[in-house]
């Protein structure tokens, strides 16, 4: 292995907090169970801190390495709960009229909802193709952040960065305001 080597291609060994995470995998599942409510979406946080690690430069000077390692996790949980909220906040209006079966198949609501589609369409639209692409993927058809950055061949961060901008853009679309 040479220096030049990027860290993705660095084997586990020659990065210091690899094995710290690695040996307390369980107590960061338990934190981040009990941050998220969700065993499984623990374990998608857990898997996404670990490949963060990977991927990056190992950091210097870090005295404590469980604790940044939890720290890492605890920031993951933190993004994928505001991305919930922000999911929630977007979609929420169309959700809840998914309960009320008599209406939700009128001629009047199919219109609204293929209008309130164009609406979101002109406006990602408006955005760089990949961050649609990746906001798209990610949102629409459910593929993980992880799954997006190796199908655009970008990292994990930048795809979570598309995902922001794009649902930014969404809130603030003038025409998703008016139809809503």
């Amino acid at each position: 292995m040479t220096a030049s080597q990027p860290p993705s291609m660095q084997p586990p060994s020659a990065h210091p907090l690899i094995a710290d995470f690695i040996a307390h995998r369980p107590l960061l599942k338990r934190a981040a169970w009990r941050w998220m409510g969700d065993r499984d979406l623990a374990d998608d946080v857990v898997q996404e801190a670990y490949m963060k690690l990977m991927q990056a430069a190992p950091p210097g000077g870090v005295q404590q390495p469980v604790a940044y390692c939890m720290r890492v996790v605890q920031h993951l949980c933190i993004d994928h709960l505001r991305r919930r909220q922000t999911e929630q906040q977007l979609l929420g209006a169309e959700d809840e009229g998914l309960d009320q079966e008599s209406s939700t198949g009128t001629p009047e609501h199919q219109a609204i909802g293929r209008q309130l589609l164009q609406c979101v369409d002109r406006c990602l639209r408006g955005l760089p193709a990949r961050t649609r692409q990746a906001f798209v993927l990610h949102r629409v058809h459910g593929h993980t952040q992880q799954e997006v950055a190796q199908r655009l061949g970008v990292s994990i961060t930048l795809v979570n960065f598309m995902v922001q901008d794009a649902a930014q853009a969404l809130a603030r679309c003038p025409d998703l305001r008016a139809k809503t």
